[in-house]
């Protein structure tokens, strides 16, 4: 018959599997493993080319956690899938961007350009926010913000006729070559070789509602492992490495 002490000793996970998204994610996690080994936790990675997979995987049980998404996107996904997952800590915030290989500035846009943006909610969302940051389009009143998606039907002022494409997220590198711009996020950005400072017209402010989280399912958020991965993520030694590595296109968010 196992003691209390014993119990608690069986409990507690020594190794566990967390599924990132590719790009920028994989160089950090060779650090957060190397943090997270010092203190007895095994970290697996588990990369993945889609948004989707990585809070299937973890709602199914495959995986014990993943650190890839926004809180506006996994709120999306616990509305529409009805999943138990919920955000453990913080990790970063990749700032969104618009950008072409055609033109230099969001001035530079000729009328009727093809603008690709995210066919998810949450992104989709923030892809129209961005286009109305810099002037190229403005939304209904009380659409896009807290928590209300906004979508090309709701753009009610387009003065350059701007056509929005809704692709796949993976999808929008690889179409900028038929598109005037692009809204991408900043790991597939990264992945095709784009800068965030050299090829974009338009940038999300560094710090907001966008910061990047770890989630668990709702019945691990309290066990010990879950906080020996969030210390080791928060820890000085990652905070500096993304700050050297990344130069501002990627920023801690804790």
């Amino acid at each position: 018959m196992l003691t209390t002490a014993g119990a608690a000793w069986a409990q507690e996970r020594t190794r566990i599997k967390v599924g990132i998204s590719v790009g920028n994610s994989e160089s950090t996690f060779d650090v957060v493993k190397k943090v997270a080994a010092r203190d007895g936790l095994d970290i697996q990675v588990i990369t993945f080319s889609d948004y989707l997979q990585p809070n299937e995987a973890l709602a199914a049980g495959d995986l014990d956690a993943n650190a890839f998404q926004h809180q506006p996107f996994l709120d999306s996904q616990i509305k529409s899938r009805g999943y138990k997952i919920v955000p453990v800590g913080l990790t970063i915030t990749a700032p969104l961007g618009i950008y072409s290989k055609k033109y230099k500035s969001v001035d530079q846009l000729p009328v009727g350009a093809s603008i690709g943006i995210q066919n998810d909610p949450s992104n989709g969302n923030r892809a129209l926010l961005l286009l109305q940051k810099a002037g190229l389009i403005k939304l209904k009143p009380g659409v896009g913000e807290n928590g209300t998606n906004a979508t090309p039907l709701d753009v009610i002022d387009n003065p350059r006729k701007l056509k929005l494409i809704e692709l796949d997220a993976a999808q929008l590198p690889r179409s900028l070559d038929d598109l005037a711009a692009a809204s991408i996020n900043n790991d597939y950005a990264f992945k095709a070789g784009l800068s965030l400072q050299k090829d974009t017209i338009a940038v999300e402010d560094a710090k907001g509602r966008y910061a990047n989280l770890i989630a668990t399912r709702v019945e691990d958020k309290d066990k010990p492992w879950v906080k020996k991965l969030v210390k080791a993520y928060q820890s000085d030694e990652v905070r500096k490495f993304i700050e050297t590595e990344f130069k501002g296109s990627l920023v801690p968010a804790f």
